[in-house]
């Protein structure tokens, strides 16, 4: 059973605090969105290969806080989720890889419900609490997000969804209102940004998050006007995910879809004159895909180079996040402590928590405490110190080490030049390891299959 809910005296709002002293938030995650997906990261490189643009989301960016060395904590979906919600590495909660659609691998489990997430924190502390769009932390109804401390959860559970017919790539039908299966008729990128909406309507008047967990742009690459692909409900997807018109052209349409949907929530936040007292992050869950684009970053979606899992990352409060760019090393384990932070709420005792938080860098770009980052995905790992970058992304293979400040698409090896360094780096990044597994069997959770 959850802290939360057994020692709900453990999370303390500060009396004197005043509703209105305390932020909304909205936290919007993209799907398989790459570093230079959007104008705005692309400008920065002078990348030209794609020329869509998303001035929605580059307003945020101009108006709030540009992180350029974010990163995602999984090079995958559901890793990255589980750190999001958790605030931990994703290995303590057991989520090592994603959840498989497929019964014949892991569909049957799930994100322990015991962790603790930020909306269970928030619901203690008075919020009310919604995730629209991707779930993938449990297919089952016993995994949830009403049983993760969401009041409303409207979208789907698999990895991907036709972003018409809504049926998983092993043509089972997934589409959710809380725990129960609800046919909706809609592009997913335009139902999410619809329920997001219409939450923040009804909720004007009290603290609310609302988790905004995009579909776009992961497979299928559908427009919004383009026809379902899967459509028979227990059939298999063998299409290979694509309609007959050019991906890059499809692609575009769906960020430009997305980025729309961001400029509708952060229009009606005006309107409603919450603006000023709504925290909106905009982020993605790992590196684009090879349709995708990640700009001079090594790797794609799946890899632990930066390519994998450094992706665009914005913080956005007129009045309160001044407007500017940070080369801070932040991850998405760091949302958590920051929105526990900023809601003045209280995390029990007893919990590890892996995340920092980032309240005086988004209001008073204060540098973040130094630390050592690790990344694990199946035989690939990675450690991160500094500007230093000590990678192994085959087994059986030396780790590579990478200079980022001048190297960033770690071409130049230099671990013959500094073998101690890496010698130093790797030792650490296995008592790392080491001690996350005791922590796991500590707790009795299980491990999600590697994919």
């Amino acid at each position: 059973m959850k802290p939360i809910v057994t020692l709900a005296l453990l999370f303390a709002v500060v009396s004197s605090t005043k509703a209105a002293d305390r932020p909304n938030f909205v936290v919007i995650m993209a799907d398989d969105l790459g570093y230079a997906d959007i104008s705005c990261y692309r400008s920065e490189e002078g990348e030209t290969r794609n020329d869509y643009r998303t001035p929605h989301i580059d307003q945020l960016a101009a108006e709030g806080l540009r992180l350029t060395d974010y990163h995602s904590n999984g090079a995958v979906c559901s890793p990255t989720r589980a750190a999001l919600l958790t605030g931990r590495y994703q290995q303590r909660a057991g989520v090592d890889g994603i959840f498989n659609a497929s019964p014949d691998a892991n569909r049957d489990d799930g994100m322990a419900v015991s962790e603790v997430t930020f909306a269970d924190v928030l619901s203690a502390a008075g919020y009310k609490t919604a995730l629209f769009g991707k779930w993938h932390l449990g297919y089952a109804p016993k995994f949830n997000p009403v049983h993760q401390g969401f009041d409303l959860f409207r979208g789907y559970v698999s990895g991907n969804v036709d972003y018409v017919s809504h049926l998983d790539r092993m043509g089972i039908e997934d589409w959710w209102h809380n725990d129960q299966l609800q046919p909706e008729t809609g592009y997913t990128t335009h139902l999410i940004t619809r329920h997001t909406l219409d939450f923040i309507r009804a909720n004007r008047d009290q603290p609310f998050c609302v988790y905004v967990a995009h579909e776009s742009v992961h497979n299928p690459f559908q427009g919004p006007n383009d026809p379902a692909i899967r459509v028979t409900v227990g059939e298999e997807d063998r299409t290979g995910n694509r309609i007959s018109r050019p991906v890059p052209d499809v692609y575009a349409e769906m960020v430009i879809e997305m980025d729309k949907g961001v400029g509708e929530i952060v229009a009606l936040l005006r309107e409603l004159q919450l603006d000023r007292q709504t925290l909106v992050v905009f982020i993605s869950d790992n590196g684009a895909t090879r349709e995708g684009n990640n700009g001079s970053l090594r790797g794609y979606k799946g890899s632990l180079w930066e390519g994998g899992h450094r992706v665009p990352g914005i913080a956005w409060q007129p009045g309160a996040i001044p407007p500017g760019e940070s080369a801070e090393t932040v991850l998405s384990m760091d949302w958590f402590p920051t929105l526990i932070e900023l809601a003045n709420a209280t995390w029990p005792a007893g919990v590890t928590l892996d995340g920092v938080s980032l309240t005086k860098l988004l209001h008073e770009r204060h540098p973040l405490p130094a630390r050592t980052l690790f990344w694990k995905y199946g035989n690939q790992w990675a450690i991160r110190r500094g500007h230093l970058k000590l990678v192994q992304t085959k087994p059986k293979v030396q780790p590579e080490l990478f200079d980022l400040r001048a190297d960033l698409s770690e071409r130049r090896n230099i671990a013959g030049e500094h073998a101690d360094l890496a010698r130093e780096l790797e030792e650490e990044y296995g008592a790392w390891s080491a001690g996350i597994l005791l922590d796991r069997e500590g707790q009795d959770v299980p491990s999600s299959t590697e994919n």
